[in-house]
C-alpha cells in the first residue's frame, strides 16, 4: 500500500491506464512537466476510505488542488474549469462515468480489498 492506502496492484493498475491528466488531458509522460502537470493521485469521490478501481484515478497537481474537496459535479461546472475547457464532454472516461453514477445516485461506498477484490464495509 502507499500512503494514500492504495494497493500497489490498483496504483500499478491506474498508472498504467493514466498517462494523462483524467481532467484536462495533460500528459504526464514528458520529464518537463512543471510542478502543476505533474500526476497526483485522486479520489474521484472525496472519500479517502473508497478505494475502487472506479474511485482511484490520477490528475495533475493543479486540477487535484482546484478540485480539493468539492463535489465533483458541483467542480466541473465552476468557473476555473469552464474557462480551461473542462467539461463532462471532455473529461476522461472514469469521470464521466462517476458523473452519472453521481446523478442517478449510484456511489461505490466500498471501502477495502482481499487480494484484489473489493469488499464492501457495512
Amino acid at each position: 500500500m502507499n500512503r494514500w492506502n492504495i494497493p500497489v496492484w490498483l496504483a500499478q493498475h491506474v498508472i498504467e491506464s493514466d498517462r494523462r491528466c483524467v481532467y484536462c488531458n495533460v500528459s504526464f509522460e514528458t520529464d518537463t512537466a512543471t510542478r502543476g502537470n505533474r500526476p497526483s493521485w485522486e479520489h474521484i469521490i472525496n472519500d479517502a476510505r473508497i478505494i475502487t478501481a472506479e474511485n482511484i484515478a490520477r490528475c495533475c497537481i493543479s486540477r487535484n488542488a482546484s478540485k480539493g474537496s468539492r463535489d465533483l459535479a458541483v467542480w466541473i461546472e465552476s468557473r476555473y474549469c469552464v474557462s480551461r475547457g473542462i467539461t463532462v464532454a471532455a473529461v476522461a472516461p472514469i469521470i464521466k462515468k462517476a458523473l452519472s453514477r453521481a446523478l442517478h445516485g449510484q456511489i461505490d461506498r466500498g471501502v477495502g480489498f482481499d487480494q484484489g477484490v473489493a469488499i464492501q464495509d457495512d
